[in-house]
């Protein structure tokens, strides 16, 4: 047999399936069409081998991240000889062997990158989202209707999950419904009184961290933001002064030679000195417990004990004994184990993740991970942040949110809590992803059908009798600062082009007064008009990037202008700009009528109620013997109307009276 006969056939025995469920007419249109799918994580894994298997022809598949050994539970297309490699390579190339009929296109980079544009966007038929952070998805969202792609966007937390397929003009985006605020806490309860587990790991992870080992100098900008919000003004001067002595000890965590007395030096400035500062400042522990100063040698030494003010007498010096029983039976001081040392420094073992640590062994757990972060640090790294798959920040976060936990007698967290709570862990479960994929692709054929008819909400429940739960799409929000504004495209060099160029040729020449904005930054309003003449490049916008255009008078809608490269084709002395054809025309904004003062209410007041004087009721207008009205007809019901809500009666003659309606108050 020809082996074009026997690649034919091998086709067609492949898609038998597929076309037999979706038909012979869509799965010839799905070869040719072409999807983004924008995540190689869990949910990422699941789809691709999906619109892989489903016929999907052309897929471009992005990612940023690198795989870590923790994916490996969920992220079946990958293996344990693929960790620290770019997870939407190794995808590709795992996935490609489903299907070699298709073509996958893997890129390893940032969706939110300026190649990645609207001219980028406007070559798929479909995006499909696979994302797990809220700001990526929100311009993944931004980008499609912008660009007047479907998307269909989903997300998982444990045994929940939901698929929600978007299209501009037709359903709500994702930004239609604003989304909650990631939890905040005062810099203040974070730097000086931490109450909670949570206020010790945050300052551990995003404080104590940077601070020591990653690019904050001197920690000053939040401090400046936090004086700006009214804090404590005595308690941010001295966090002033301890933000200016990490300076000497960072320098030595890089330059010295690392020992466990440059790790002993950190313990003695955190956990002691600067909580003796702290202790200096006595208004602030009149109704609170104040913090207790740890001693290094004491706790190496297994003689050092917590000693805690009652509650009742926090401000009479009584102090009771605080003892730290762990899980292990072991108190404040040495666990008799040899190799606590050992177990705490190689990170393999799953029970030590979940194991609670002594005081001791806590201390051992922060030498130990300050100076594999310092060394680090000698061989050339600039800075190190926190990733809950770097075993060395994972320990020093755990270690370090302990000891001061301790310090302020709050309960200690084992490793493997501390890791769910520093790195936001939502527990993932790889059936829950296998379900929402198979319905993001339900809803791509539906989109792709243009069925919009039969889209629909889903999300997977918690509810064995009710697993899944379907809605019918809403419209979208007409207050959405996203999908309701207008969109249009201009092609431009940004070195040649300026400000006002750019927005007097989109607004046709029309000289309404306008504000122009790029991202949170004003560029320009009706009464400051500096950048007007300087170039794009110039004031840093270009290629990616958004500039909206705001009436001031709030007469006509907002546009939005996705700013793209000239085309590789384009003469050198050709003009600097390519305006879209037609114009943008953005909708006249109709005046919201103002709302009518409620009428004044005729029901007598209780005897405890507040009385408000109330004005005369205009009386019924007068009828003639036919009943008929005897005002004359020399308004407009309309304005009548008007008129009686403002509180005023049209007589038809001078001699007409009004006579008062009284309410009688006992």
């Amino acid at each position: 047999m020809p082996s074009s006969s026997m690649n034919g056939s091998r086709k067609t025995s492949r898609s038998a399936h597929a076309q037999a469920i979706l038909g012979p007419e869509l799965c010839e249109r799905l070869s040719e069409t072409k999807v983004l799918l924008v995540g190689a994580g869990g949910i990422g894994c699941e789809l691709l081998k999906n619109i892989v298997l489903t016929g999907f022809g052309h897929i471009t598949l992005l990612d940023l991240d690198t795989i870590d050994l923790s994916n490996l539970n969920r992220q079946f297309l990958f293996k344990k000889k693929d960790i620290k490699h770019s997870k939407a390579m190794v995808a590709a190339q795992t996935a490609g062997a489903f299907n070699p009929n298709v073509n996958i296109h893997p890129i390893h980079a940032n969706i939110k990158e300026a190649q990645f544009d609207i001219e980028w966007f406007s070559g798929f038929d479909i995006v499909l989202n696979a994302l797990d952070n809220l700001d990526a998805r929100r311009h993944v969202n931004k980008m499609c209707m912008a660009a007047g792609v479907p998307l269909v966007e989903s997300g998982t937390a444990g045994y929940l999950g939901q698929v929600q397929p978007l299209l501009k003009d037709r359903t709500e985006c994702f930004d239609c419904v604003p989304k909650p605020t990631p939890t905040t806490f005062p810099v203040c309860t974070i730097r000086s009184t931490p109450s909670q587990p949570i206020h010790c790991i945050v300052w551990a992870k995003s404080y104590l961290l940077p601070q020591l080992f990653g690019e904050d100098e001197d920690g000053t900008d939040e401090l400046d933001e936090a004086e700006k919000q009214g804090e404590n003004a005595e308690e941010i001067a001295a966090l002033r002064k301890e933000a200016l002595a990490y300076k000497a000890v960072r320098s030595a965590l890089r330059s010295a030679q690392t020992t466990e007395d440059v790790a002993q030096r950190v313990f003695t400035k955190v956990f002691h000195s600067d909580i003796l500062n702290l202790l200096s400042m006595s208004d602030m522990w009149r109704a609170r417990a104040a913090p207790t100063p740890l001693d290094f040698t004491a706790i190496q030494e297994g003689t050092f004990f917590i000693q805690r003010p009652s509650n009742s007498s926090a401000t009479t010096g009584s102090a009771q004994i605080i003892h730290f029983q762990p899980a292990n039976g072991h108190a404040n001081g040495k666990t008799p184990s040899a190799s606590s040392s050992s177990s705490l420094s190689n990170g393999v073992s799953g029970l030590r993740d979940q194991r609670a640590l002594s005081l001791h062994d806590t201390l051992e757990l922060f030498v130990s991970s300050t100076n594999r972060l310092a060394e680090r640090l000698r061989k050339g790294e600039d800075a190190i942040s926190f990733d809950k798959d770097d075993d060395d920040t994972l320990d020093f976060v755990t270690a370090a949110a302990n000891l001061r936990s301790a310090a302020y007698y709050i309960d200690r967290k084992t490793r493997w809590e501390i890791k769910e709570m520093a790195g936001n862990i939502i527990p993932a479960i790889a059936t829950t992803n296998a379900i929402i994929s198979g319905l993001i692709v339900l809803q791509a054929v539906h989109l792709l059908r243009k069925s919009y008819a039969q889209l629909r909400n889903v999300h997977v429940q918690f509810k064995p009798t009710n697993p899944l739960s379907t809605s019918t799409m809403c419209p979208p929000n007409p207050q959405c600062g996203v999908c309701r504004d207008t969109y249009t495209k201009v092609l431009c060099d940004p070195a040649r082009v300026t400000l006002s160029e750019l927005v007097d040729g989109v607004l046709g020449g029309d000289k309404r007064e306008v504000s122009v904005y790029e991202d949170k930054r004003v560029l320009s309003d009706p009464d400051w008009d500096d950048n007007l003449e300087r170039t794009l490049e110039s004031l840093n916008v270009g290629r990616g990037k958004f500039l909206t255009i705001v009436d001031e008078d709030e007469k006509w809608g907002t546009i939005v202008v996705a700013l793209s490269i000239l085309p590789p084709n384009h003469p050198s002395d050709g003009p600097a700009y390519i305006l879209p054809s037609p114009l943008p025309s953005p909708p006249r904004l109709e005046k919201q009528p103002s709302t009518p003062p409620p009428a004044p209410s005729r029901k007598r007041s209780a005897p405890d109620d507040e009385i408000v004087e109330v004005g005369p009721f205009a009386k019924r207008a007068k009828t003639d013997a036919n009943g008929a009205s005897s005002i004359l007809d020399i308004a407009s019901p309309n304005k009548r109307r008007r008129l009686e809500e403002d509180g005023l009666l049209m007589l038809s003659s001078k001699d007409d009276k009004i006579e008062d309606d009284v309410i009688v108050i006992d």
